[in-house]
């Protein structure tokens, strides 16, 4: 550590790192990833690509008696052509687990997004500064959550006290897959995702690997979830392979099979929920692929359509609602080998009463209220009593 002009540097390392798979040196810094580098190179595709570095879950954890603390950034700023602009990543600091400060950076890398002609432009931008201030001066945890939904190196920390690594809380770690929805796509903070909701009131440390367009069974994100060390893991299947209409019954049945067995390499006896789709009436029984409405895009609106012909359910095109079927199947067929394996039908997070209410604002992903509802819900029926994830399943 350097101390210059009272403040203390430290390196960002691994160890101060928690949601995180990898961590990436840059030309400015560090940058976390969610998936290892032996996964990240057989990704197939740029979205994908973005979703992983965007640092879901991911938080700088340390122990500190500082009152100051600053870090110096490079967020990467999404631009959709013909839609509203983006609000700003929002980083978030918890003293002790109680939230203390909020903050967020004005520009960074600019990352151009035209959905319609299916092209990306990139300009580099600056390094800004995080300050927190005004926290109290005794020894604690500090944690800096990073924006949900934007990609963000890490150049420095700094603080006006020594900084160590935290000590273990002794807490379960619960490893999460699923698509943008648990991503956080919508949510307005990093701890207002609903994984990070129900986490918090598991009292679990979470590895989200949600992925925003990514939850498609690729066997390279089985692998990276059989190498992590958990004690819960949960998978959450349905949006993504009815939306990109990746796959038909036949391939999709012995997908989530090969998924599950591979995760289970890793992790042979320890509770495994499989989570089927939220409501989502565009594709309950319509098959993708979804597509950008135009129209509402020249409005500056983004909201989705289903572009699929339910007849062709009788060949195998999938919707939600045979997904649901597929997978509830599925874990039926494995339970009575592997009583660890449990189901939740998705729509008790959110069902057609609750999209009545709290309707998708694009169709797609609930709104940072409804993150919050779910993420409470969830926590009550799998980390409460009776569910797979209470202390009686460690």
């Amino acid at each position: 550590m350097d101390t210059e002009h009272g403040w203390t540097s430290t390196p960002v390392t691994a160890d101060l790192l928690r949601g995180a798979l990898d961590l990436e040196r840059t030309e400015r810094g560090v940058l976390p990833h969610r998936l290892p580098a032996y996964a990240r190179a057989q990704i197939p595709d740029g979205q994908l690509a973005m979703a992983e570095s965007q640092p879901s879950g991911v938080r700088l954890v340390f122990r500190t008696a500082a009152t100051a603390v600053e870090v110096d950034v490079v967020a990467t700023k999404r631009v959709y052509a013909g839609a509203a602009p983006r609000p700003d990543g929002v980083y978030e600091l918890l003293v002790d687990g109680r939230l203390a400060g909020r903050a967020g950076v004005p520009d960074g890398d600019v990352f151009t997004i035209d959905m319609a002609a299916g092209t990306v432009e990139t300009r580099p931008g600056p390094v800004r500064t995080l300050r927190f201030t005004g926290l109290p001066g005794d020894d604690k945890d500090v944690e800096i959550w990073l924006p949900h939904d934007e990609t963000t190196q890490l150049v420095a920390l700094r603080t006006d006290a020594p900084v160590r690594t935290a000590p273990p809380r002794g807490r379960r770690v619960w490893l999460h897959h699923g698509s943008s929805i648990s991503h956080g796509s919508n949510a307005d903070t990093p701890t207002g995702t609903w994984p990070a909701v129900a986490a918090a009131l598991g009292e679990v440390e979470l590895v989200n690997l949600g992925f925003g367009g990514g939850a498609l069974l690729d066997p390279f994100t089985a692998r990276a979830m059989r190498d992590t060390p958990a004690d819960l893991i949960s998978v959450k299947i349905g949006i993504n392979v009815v939306n990109a209409d990746l796959m038909r019954l036949r391939a999709f049945g012995p997908a989530v099979h090969g998924f599950l067995d591979t995760v289970r390499e890793g992790h042979p006896t320890a509770p495994l929920l499989v989570a089927s789709a939220i409501h989502c009436p565009i594709h309950e029984d319509t098959p993708g692929p979804s597509a950008p409405d135009v129209g509402a895009m020249s409005e500056g609106r983004l909201r989705f359509l289903a572009t699929g012909d339910p007849a062709e359910t009788a060949a195998g095109k999938l919707t939600l609602a045979v997904v649901r079927d597929e997978l509830a199947r599925i874990v039926r067929q494995r339970a009575p080998s592997d009583p660890n394996l449990h189901y939740l039908d998705g729509l008790d997070l959110y069902g057609a009463a609750d999209y009545a209410e709290r309707p998708l604002p694009d169709e797609l992903h609930p709104d940072a209220a409804t993150h919050r509802h779910m993420g409470e819900r969830f926590a009550r029926l799998v980390f409460g009593a009776g569910g797979p994830f209470t202390a009686e399943h460690r």
